[in-house]
């Protein structure tokens, strides 16, 4: 992980740790990286936001910049994630550059940069970035006269998107009762429209964002909100999109949780039973659940493990051909149709396997079988992070807890790419006993790492 980039780009408070300064130098630093790279004089770059009240300040602050060093600025408004890595390809555009905190709280925000083939930044490149603007190894070409950039509104973006996702489905969903928590986030513009079109009967909740809204106690980060409303008002099934909506979680007509390891599982046999998974393959993370691996087994499909981080998995879908990969919080890609996590798309593609088997999402969902798995977030200090893996009592306290846990389970510790957590799960067949070490190892965590 970078001085200024994680896991999924630069994140943190809006106007303190992720300021209009820091903006402007990213939206600088960044021409001249794609710049040296592609030889361009002068280049082209979308930008779009979620739904947060920070959002027109930090495009205002990377548009200035952009434009300081020549380029030409094309602002998309309120999008998905997934829209501007779609856009930037479609569009022929040289960088896409996503303003949004994804699944985290109004106050924090962030800077996602895509290439003009819709993938993210390479390590080398953010590198590069982060060089320019910390250690200012060089300093930014500032443009004058007829040479600074223009910024001017992207008015067909949402259209085009939508019209690319409905491309993928494979029917029309008449008949589903469908409802739709958009997290007073992206999904709020184009959800509605968009399963609408596609035939299914849509209730659609939060989605009314005001700026301070987005993910507060709704969307895929409170799931229970859509649980208890699907189940109360018999929707055949639910879907939570998060704030930028590159992730889906679903509900089944019961209200049971549908997560990101279940619709791959089910998304990766449809695949394979119609002869399209490449070599038999999915790519998830070594968060994913036991019983995803051990479904796959069952069915004679091939589970790749990468590190946490939706770049991981697509590094290795990439590097090896791979067509579907994701994670358990339902960052889910699918490669036939999009270059990174897409909430609305895997939304679509989940159906396309209800409609084309006849199946419910209930009936389909059941034949993984879940282990129980407990998660615990630890708030640490930014240096505890740091020495997570050099402290001796958490390697004792984790050592000792797989000898007690053997093959019927595993321990996970890592430390987040975005917030200041540490990470404790314990995965096993016996739920209370994984609870209990959980608790421990967690305890362990924030004694040496506060």
């Amino acid at each position: 992980m970078g001085r200024l980039f994680g896991t999924d780009g630069a994140r943190g408070i809006a106007n303190t740790e992720i300021s209009c300064e820091l903006a402007m130098k990213i939206g600088r630093a960044t021409a001249m990286v794609l710049g040296e790279s592609s030889g361009k004089r002068k280049l082209k770059v979308l930008v779009g936001t979620d739904t947060r009240i920070s959002a027109d300040m930090l495009t205002c602050a990377i548009a200035a910049g952009l434009c300081s060093v020549g380029c030409d600025v094309l602002q998309l408004g309120v999008v998905p994630t997934p829209a501007v890595a779609f856009l930037v390809k479609e569009y022929s555009y040289d960088a896409g550059i996503m303003i949004s905190a994804s699944h985290n709280p109004c106050e924090y925000n962030g800077i996602k940069v895509f290439r003009s083939n819709g993938y993210k930044l390479p390590d080398e490149m953010e590198e590069r970035i982060e060089a320019i603007i910390l250690d200012e190894i060089m300093p930014p070409p500032l443009k004058v006269g007829g040479e600074v950039g223009s910024i001017t509104s992207g008015r067909n973006a949402l259209k085009d998107y939508i019209h690319h996702i409905e491309s993928t489905a494979v029917a029309h969903f008449y008949g589903m009762r469908i409802a739709i928590d958009c997290a007073n986030g992206s999904a709020s513009e184009t959800a509605n429209e968009l399963f609408r079109k596609l035939g299914a009967e849509c209730t659609v909740i939060n989605c009314r964002p005001d700026g301070e809204n987005i993910n507060l106690n709704c969307g895929s980060t409170h799931i229970d909100v859509l649980q208890k409303y699907v189940k109360e008002n018999d929707f055949d099934l639910g879907f939570a999109f998060d704030g930028d909506a590159d992730r889906l979680l679903c509900v089944d007509q019961d209200g049971a949780l549908v997560d990101g390891d279940k619709i791959m599982a089910i998304c990766a046999k449809a695949m394979k039973d119609q002869g399209k998974l490449n070599a038999n393959t999915l790519v998830a993370t070594v968060m994913s659940n036991m019983g995803l691996f051990a479904f796959c087994a069952q069915n004679g499909i091939n589970c790749e493990k990468t590190k946490v981080g939706d770049r991981y998995v697509l590094e290795r879908m990439l590097e090896k051909g791979f067509h579907i990969g994701g994670e358990q919080s339902g960052h889910v890609i699918f490669l036939d149709h999009a270059t990174t996590g897409d909430g609305q798309l895997t939304a679509v593609q989940l159906l396309n396997v209800i409609r084309t088997t006849g199946k419910s999402l209930k009936e389909l969902a059941s034949e993984i079988e879940i282990f129980p798995q407990v998660l615990i977030n630890v708030k640490v200090s930014s240096l505890g992070k740091l020495r997570l893996f050099e402290d001796n009592d958490i390697k004792i306290a984790i050592d000792e807890a797989e000898k007690e846990l053997g093959e019927n389970g595993r321990v996970l510790v890592r430390a987040s790419g975005t917030e200041p957590l540490v990470r404790v799960m314990v995965e096993g067949k016996n739920e209370e006993q994984i609870r209990v070490i959980a608790q421990q190892l967690a305890e362990v965590v924030r004694e040496r790492l506060i």
